[in-house]
């Protein structure tokens, strides 16, 4: 059960640290080793101590990682020790978070702890290193399971009310005819509606050509999010009959990881984030997986931030569109869809013939089928 502190004051006190003591007055028994787990991580932030404000309090080595993460578990709620957590990791760079077995095992899975085990995988020793497989793949079952209903939605065809389907299955349900239907069973004494015969529709047949789907990621550091976010995504294409989905990681050397395109967890305990970029490489790679440019899509995963050719990588883009390929440059492919790019690259790219913008999965999703079906 976490710690409740109702008192307005107290909770100032625990946010501000010992400074705020004289005016919040001291801290419940309950409430200091809160105030302790809290002094173990934001006690590291200087700028805060030298405006008055939280301190070092009982120091960073008052508490061993482990320790740490055991307290907050007990003392605060979910969604304080996700921040807790994430801002371990990402604030203040204590890799010992998911390179710790014993933390490993005890802390909550996130996709913030996804990003810093991916970041952090080469320290790891074998044993550490199978606890955080089951973090990566708890939270890719988590992304998923979201997104594989989404693709199937998109690729699924249209609703057809003028005929019914013997699919009696949730996404064919037709409320609105089976109220009609079964108005006469309306009981207005109980207000109850009994539903004798319930109503689906059928869905129009789409009938998808065999099309080639790849996916070029930049697996520079900053794009670890749309790594994380293409690896799913490149694993539901993959189940999709008519598709033929490759995934190809890139930083100055360019690896097919098609191989292992239906085991999204293999596949991002194999990427290494990191490195310089060599974007023209691997648009070069894609044109040789080109057989039938009217049935292929390049996405190509990336801030556009080109280490090597600029000139190379344009005119492999155009030469892609000319022969009657789509591409589509995507500046991020992850949940929030907020992109930090190269806008001058991503222009030129424009005016040859390429599609860029930033999409979540299910946009992705959206779009891929438009163009596939037509």
């Amino acid at each position: 059960m976490s710690l409740d502190i109702p008192d307005p004051l107290q909770r100032w006190r625990l946010l501000l640290g010992d400074p705020a003591e004289s005016a919040c007055g001291s801290l419940s028994a309950e409430a200091q080793a809160a105030d302790a787990a809290l002094d173990w991580l934001y006690g590291r932030d200087s700028d805060r101590a030298s405006r008055g404000e939280r301190s070092a309090g009982l120091g960073p080595s008052a508490l061993s990682t482990p320790d740490w993460i055991n307290t907050i578990h007990t003392l605060f709620p979910k969604e304080v020790i996700e921040r807790l957590e994430q801002d371990a990791v990402e604030r203040y760079g204590i890799d010992e978070v998911v390179t710790n077995l014993e933390v490993l095992e005890r802390i909550e899975p996130s996709e913030s702890l996804l990003r810093a085990v991916l970041h952090t995988k080469h320290l790891m020793n074998p044993e550490v290193l199978a606890a955080a497989r089951k973090l990566v793949a708890e939270v890719v079952r988590r992304i998923m399971e979201k997104l594989a209903t989404q693709v199937r939605q998109a690729f699924s065809g249209s609703r057809d009310r003028r005929r019914r389907s013997r699919m009696k299955v949730a996404r064919n349900f037709d409320f609105r005819q089976t109220l009609a239907a079964n108005l006469h069973r309306y009981d207005p004494q109980r207000r109850k509606l009994y539903v004798e015969r319930p109503v689906f529709i059928s869905r129009t047949k789409r009938h998808a050509e065999p099309w080639d789907i790849i996916l070029l990621i930049d697996q520079s550091g900053s794009m670890v999010d749309s790594v994380i976010h293409s690896a799913v995504m490149a694993a539901c294409l993959w189940q999709l009959p008519g598709m033929r989905t490759r995934l190809v990681a890139f930083d100055t050397a360019v690896v097919d990881l098609t191989a292992d395109v239906s085991d999204p967890v293999e596949l991002l305990m194999k990427v290494q984030l990191g490195g310089g970029t060599d974007i023209a490489k691997a648009v070069a790679y894609a044109q040789s997986l080109v057989a039938n440019p009217s049935k292929s899509i390049v996405v190509l995963v990336s801030d556009f931030y080109e280490g090597g050719s600029e000139h190379e990588l344009v005119r492999r883009v155009k030469a892609l569109v000319e022969s009657g390929a789509k591409v589509l440059g995507l500046a991020a492919l992850d949940s929030k869809a907020e992109p930090n790019y190269d806008r001058g690259m991503a222009a030129r790219l424009v005016r040859e013939g390429a599609q860029i913008g930033a999409m979540t999965p299910g946009q992705l999703a959206g779009w891929l089928a438009e163009k596939v079906q037509g």
